[in-house]
């Protein structure tokens, strides 16, 4: 049970969290409802972890030090870490939290020399690519969509086409983020969890619990504050958050969807021609993203070492 209820307390903070990601531009744009698609997304947040999470469980597992309850800390921290950020209103991440809990842990069980610091360096080296890997999508799907949308010559059938693919967006969004991060959730405990279907159902239920539960203060933190969208550039952004995460989830390397949305907001935003909203939003939100692990790493090796 002490497994069980960490799992679910990371990964409610995290589902609450990461909506903002997922659904923050179709929000804040106005097309379409918070708890709507809240409701909707959580069932394809359990589709995604169910069938394309067990990768980066594995690959995260790894990085686990094995002894009983390091897991538990783990979770309880980078829970704690997410929960602090989250009621200040900026978008944290579950991968950076968890991955500087497990270093901490890591380095008072195991000490430097015994830690897998190759797969360290390919978590960190994700941390990087991801905003700009999204910043790209973005910039490459809206003149795509852009092209193929200006052969649409009524306005009515361009409206329905963006409120449907953003629909569309919103639940590839929620489904790539159940790949990609039930292994933030159950990564660290599953080598006492009795098998790898019922880590990803574990973390896929209790993602989707976060999603339902969300508020919308972290969503405008997103949706709002950066770049100004209209409803074509939130799905661009939604669309290149999703490519983004699933794209890592085949590699098995589970990222930040704060990262990803960032990085698709501020490339949806200057291919169409706007500059930041504030750089001061920006730059809190990557000092978030700093802060994030160094408090997780530092919190779970003193709870580590008090235990």
């Amino acid at each position: 049970m002490l497994y069980v209820l960490s799992a679910i307390f990371l990964g409610w903070i995290l589902g609450a969290n990461n909506t903002a990601s997922i659904f923050g531009p179709g929000i804040a744009s106005g097309v379409f409802s918070h708890r709507k698609v809240a409701l909707i997304g959580s069932v394809f947040v359990m589709f995604g972890a169910m069938i394309n999470g067990s990768e980066g469980l594995k690959n995260l597992s790894s990085l686990s030090s094995n002894y009983p309850h390091d897991g538990v800390v783990v979770l309880l921290c980078a829970g704690f870490a997410m929960l602090m950020l989250t009621r200040i209103g900026f978008p944290a991440s579950a991968t950076q939290t968890v991955l500087g809990g497990m270093i901490g842990v890591g380095l008072v069980r195991l000490g430097v020399a015994s830690m897998n610091w190759y797969m360290v360096a390919r978590f960190l080296l994700s941390w990087v690519l991801t905003p700009f890997f999204a910043a790209l999508a973005a910039f490459f799907i809206y003149h795509v969509l852009a092209f193929y949308l200006r052969k649409i010559r009524r306005t009515q059938v361009q409206d329905v086409f963006i409120y449907t693919a953003s629909w569309l967006a919103g639940l590839y969004d929620a489904y790539a983020l159940g790949a990609n991060n039930v292994a933030n959730v159950t990564g660290p405990v599953l080598v006492h969890l009795p098998s790898m279907g019922i880590a990803a159902f574990l973390g896929g239920s209790s993602i989707a619990l976060g999603v339902i539960f969300s508020s919308k203060r972290v969503i405008n933190t997103v949706g709002k504050q950066i770049v100004s969208l209209d409803h074509f550039s939130s799905l661009v952004a939604m669309l290149a958050q999703a490519t983004t995460l699933l794209t890592f989830s085949f590699i098995g390397i589970p990222v930040a969807a704060s990262q990803a949305i960032v990085g698709g907001v501020i490339g949806a935003g200057y291919a169409r021609g706007v500059k930041l909203s504030s750089w001061k939003t920006v730059l809190s939100i990557m000092s978030a993203w700093l802060l994030a692990p160094i408090a997780s790493g530092i919190l779970s090796a003193v709870a580590c070492r008090f235990f």
